[in-house]
Parts: C-alpha cells; sequence; structure tokens
C-alpha cells in the first residue's frame, strides 16, 4: 500500500483565471500546507491539459506534493504526473490500473460501500467519498451521508477523504469519522489568499482530529 499523504487535498479549478494567475495560486495553497493536488480541466482540448499538467507538475515537486489528474489517463501518461483520479462514470480503476501500472496513483471517489470495495478490489490507493455538502463546482454532486462517509472508512484500509462544499467553518460535521483528509476546490481556489486559506483548513482539520 501506498503512504500517501492526502490531509489537504485540493482539487483545482481555473475558471475565469488565466495561467499565470491560476500556478501562482496553486503555489500560494501548496505554501499554505496542502498536502495532495488533483488537475482538473473539464473544458480544455488534450494539448492545453498536457501544458498544464506539466506547468503545474514542475510546481507540485518543488513542495514534493503528488500531482494527479482527473479523469484522463492519457494526460497523466503523456505529462508524466504521478496518476490519475477516476470517478464512477470514467475509466474503471482496473484498467487505469493496467495502463499506468503498479507504481502510479490511482484514487477513485466511491459514494457508497459497494463503490468503495470495488474500487480497492480494482486497486485503488485512496478514495475520495461526497459530496458531504452541495458545491458550486460545475460537477453534478449527488450527497453523500457522514453515516456513509463513517462506514466507507471502516470498510477499506486505504486513505479515505471527505469531499463536497467543505470549508474551514463546516468541518464540525466529520468529526469522530477516521478520514484521512479533507478535499477543496472551492474553499482555496475561490479564496483571495489561497495561502491563507489552505492554513487555516489545516488547522481546522487538524484540531477536529485532535
Amino acid at each position: 500500500m501506498k503512504k500517501l499523504d492526502t490531509t489537504l487535498y485540493l482539487v483545482t479549478d481555473s475558471t475565469g483565471l488565466s495561467e499565470a494567475e491560476f500556478l501562482a495560486k496553486v503555489e500560494q495553497a501548496l505554501q499554505g500546507g496542502v498536502t495532495f493536488l488533483q488537475l482538473r480541466e473539464k473544458e480544455r482540448s488534450t494539448r492545453e491539459y498536457i501544458h498544464l499538467a506539466q506547468q503545474v507538475h514542475a510546481i507540485a515537486r518543488r513542495y514534493q506534493v503528488p500531482l494527479v489528474v482527473d479523469d484522463r489517463v492519457d494526460v497523466a501518461l503523456a505529462a508524466e504526473v504521478d496518476g490519475v483520479h477516476v470517478g464512477q462514470s470514467d475509466m474503471p480503476v482496473w484498467q487505469a490500473r493496467k495502463i499506468l501500472g503498479p507504481d502510479k496513483i490511482v484514487g477513485a471517489t466511491a459514494k457508497t460501500v459497494p463503490q468503495a470495495l470495488e474500487a480497492l478490489e480494482q486497486g485503488a490507493d485512496y478514495l475520495g467519498v461526497g459530496a458531504i455538502y452541495p458545491t458550486t463546482t460545475k460537477v453534478v454532486t449527488v450527497i453523500t451521508s457522514t453515516d456513509t462517509l463513517g462506514e466507507i472508512c471502516k470498510a477499506v484500509p486505504i486513505p479515505v477523504n471527505a469531499i463536497g462544499g467543505l470549508n474551514q467553518d463546516n468541518l464540525g460535521v466529520l468529526k469522530g469519522i477516521p478520514i484521512q483528509g479533507i478535499c477543496v476546490v472551492s474553499a482555496i481556489m475561490k479564496s483571495a489568499d489561497p495561502k491563507a486559506a489552505a492554513e487555516g483548513l489545516r488547522q481546522a482539520f487538524d484540531a477536529l482530529r485532535n
């Protein structure tokens, strides 16, 4: 089992940002304590996606933080990043694992215990579980109860992260659930100060765990 630190997992959103602004936000978030990165680009061409993945990977490496790309195994291979994250409608975990090999990271989204067990069996390294709250991203969200989140944590030995509308003020709902970390998008990407936002989220999550 890979040793991954998914304490503060940032899913990026470049909407409305120039490339320079976007890369600056990502670096500031890393300075603030983001431990894991997912590049999510639903609208870009393959060539643009590869280019951006290479730029982000160069920054992430400086902070020794893994970078996975959302959905696109081809982009992960071409940009030589650390792995891929697949959702329930994307390529199955076992196929992503077969293409990428044993050393790359394959993360998966799970909303139920059976989905979590299937992802584990197929070779997933970690799970993103949610949405805990409705989100403002362009992704269609299905709410997952905190009871289900807790059941998934007990069912699998790999890291489980909560995702969906989480911010510094609403993490209390996760208290007592043995997640390894939280996944955020807007709480950092829409902040005027991503470094401070990341620091605040780390402190809030550490307080929750203690």
